[in-house]
Formats: C-alpha cells, sequence, structure tokens
C-alpha cells in the first residue's frame, strides 16, 4: 500500500490518500473513514483496523470512492513536507560508494567500514516530484545527487533490539540526498553543504513496511538527463536498517515520523573523473524498486 500527501487542483489544502494498485488514482482517506489530515500524526496514531481498511478500499474501482481523483488531476507532495526533526543520514554506506568518495577527497581508503557515519539533513520543506532543485549557484559549484531509500519510523524507539526492529518500521520512501560538496568540504563536516533550501527532493509516496520484503532488498537507481548514473542493491548496505535502527535507539530516542536516508551507492557526480556535477537544465530521476520514481530539474 503507497500512502501520499497531495493537494486537488486550484486548491492549497493537503490532504492524505492512498493510491490505488495501479497507481493511477488518489483515493482521500477520509472518505474511507480513516480521519487524518497530517501524515506524521497519521503515522504516531493509527490503528492495524485503519491500515487494513486502507488496504482494502485500495484495491477497489475508484467509480464508488468519494472524492478519488486520477492522479493526473493533482499534484502530489512529499510524503512527509515538513520533517518535524532533522533527516537522519548514513554517509558511505555502500562499499563502492566508499571507495569513490575516498578517491575524489584523495584520501587512503583500507576497505574497512568498522563504524556507521551518521549525519543529519536540516529540512525546512520537503520538495515533490516535479519540483525543481534550486542549484544555489552564487554558493555552490559542485552541485551532486545522491539517490537512497529511506526508512520511516512507526512508533518511539527506544533501545531496540536488533531482532525487533522490523516492529518499528511504518514505511519507506524515496530521497535525493542532494549535496554541495565545496561547501561540504569546505567546512569539515556535511550538515551545511547538505542542508540548503530544496535539498531533500522525496517522494513519490510512503510505501507501507508490509508491502515489501524484510529486509528490503530494493534497487537503487539514479538518471541525470536519462543516463543511467547509479544501480545497485539496498542488500549491499554496510550497515543494514536493523543495525541502523537498533544503533541509534540505544541512546537516542527515536520518535514516530523520524525518517532515516540508508545512504547513497556509487555514481554519484564526484565519483567520475573528472567528476560531473549538475548544472542548470539537468534532470534527475531518483528510483528505489517497489517504492516509486521522483524527477527533479535543477535550476
Amino acid at each position: 500500500m503507497k500512502l501520499v500527501t497531495y493537494q486537488l487542483e486550484r486548491e492549497r489544502k493537503l490532504r492524505i490518500g492512498v493510491f490505488n494498485q495501479e497507481e493511477t488514482w488518489v483515493y482521500p482517506i477520509k472518505s474511507i473513514g480513516v480521519d487524518y489530515d497530517d501524515m506524521v500524526v497519521l503515522i504516531e496514531e493509527i490503528g492495524e483496523s485503519e491500515l487494513q481498511l486502507l488496504e482494502y478500499a485500495s484495491k477497489k474501482e475508484p467509480y464508488g470512492i468519494q472524492g478519488a481523483a486520477p492522479v493526473n488531476e493533482i499534484r502530489l507532495l512529499a510524503p512527509i513536507p515538513r520533517p518535524r526533526q532533522d533527516v537522519i543520514c548514513l554517509g558511505v554506506n555502500y562499499m563502492a560508494h566508499a571507495e569513490e568518495s575516498a578517491r575524489f577527497k584523495k584520501e587512503e581508503f583500507d576497505g574497512k567500514r568498522p563504524y556507521a557515519v551518521y549525519f543529519s539533513k536540516r529540512v525546512n520543506q520537503a520538495s515533490a516530484d516535479g519540483d525543481p532543485i534550486p542549484g544555489h549557484f552564487d554558493i555552490v559549484d559542485s552541485l551532486d545527487y545522491e539517490a537512497e531509500l529511506a526508512v520511516i519510523i512507526r512508533k518511539e524507539a527506544k533501545d531496540v533490539p536488533p531482532e525487533k526492529v522490523r516492529e518499528y518500521i511504518f514505511g519507506y520512501t524515496v530521497i535525493n540526498d542532494v549535496s554541495a560538496r565545496n561547501i561540504q568540504n569546505r567546512h569539515k563536516q556535511w550538515y551545511f553543504g547538505k542542508s540548503l533550501d530544496g535539498f531533500l527532493p522525496m517522494g513519490p509516496c510512503i510505501a507501507t513496511a508490509d508491502s515489501l520484503p524484510y529486509p528490503p532488498k530494493l534497487q537503487v537507481r539514479s538518471w541525470v538527463n536519462g543516463e543511467l548514473r547509479q544501480d545497485s542493491n539496498t542488500e549491499l548496505l554496510i550497515f543494514d536498517i536493523d543495525h541502523i535502527v537498533s544503533e541509534l535507539s540505544h541512546g537516542m530516542t527515536l520518535q514516530a515520523g523520524t525518517i532515516i536516508s540508508t545512504g547513497t551507492p556509487a555514481g554519484v557526480g564526484m565519483g567520475f573523473d573528472p567528476p560531473r556535477f549538475l548544472k542548470a537544465g539537468d534532470v534527475v530521476e531518483c528510483s528505489v524498486e517497489g517504492v516509486g520514481t521522483i524527477k527533479n530539474r535543477v535550476e
């Protein structure tokens, strides 16, 4: 099942909906008897019976659903347009990306990654599929893309053992962890260079955890102007979801709605020789198998 945040044409009000199975229609969850106006509140409070009701409705024909709208008549937003907290991100969590990152920085890499690298990404407003990526070219000379699978926490997680992590996952979405490499490297930390306005395209939906096998073994891909750049699988994560959530929850309470982006595979712009950074007019597509694709143009 795939949940979305959207607007009707010529309307500012945000709505929560569920895709039909073909992903050609969106059904407003309120017309199905599930009364939430905000995705994070839904994640915090929705019960199993309500989830089952939405799953059942998603399999029905649209003509019996009040307020159902074809996808070409709505505007999809990021599923969580304004995250309550910074997004937690994993750095260099695929071995091939760790190698290309070290190569770009002209650092030695011994092929070992004993500890996960965590950083946060400030998000005032998450961008939707189709929204522009602002290049900030007045301060950025090395704009990069990173396709990633993001995990969304279902309930408060504290001291969770790895074997219990699955119970704490609400679902998954696609993130483009847009990065300003010159700022990232200049400041010797990643927060500023990862957090400029418009640097978190997200979407197009949240695929609920029960709709995908666990642990997810999903293809992660990106294209720039139609050229395949990244092509890997979450099976190759150095630190998997069980490890990430369990480790973070020991000493850090993860709230419902927390977004954790699990890292990007090799093929980003800085990994080429010479680097192939983004420029105005470039179109970036990021895709995760079973979740969806987001497409954004650089401005």
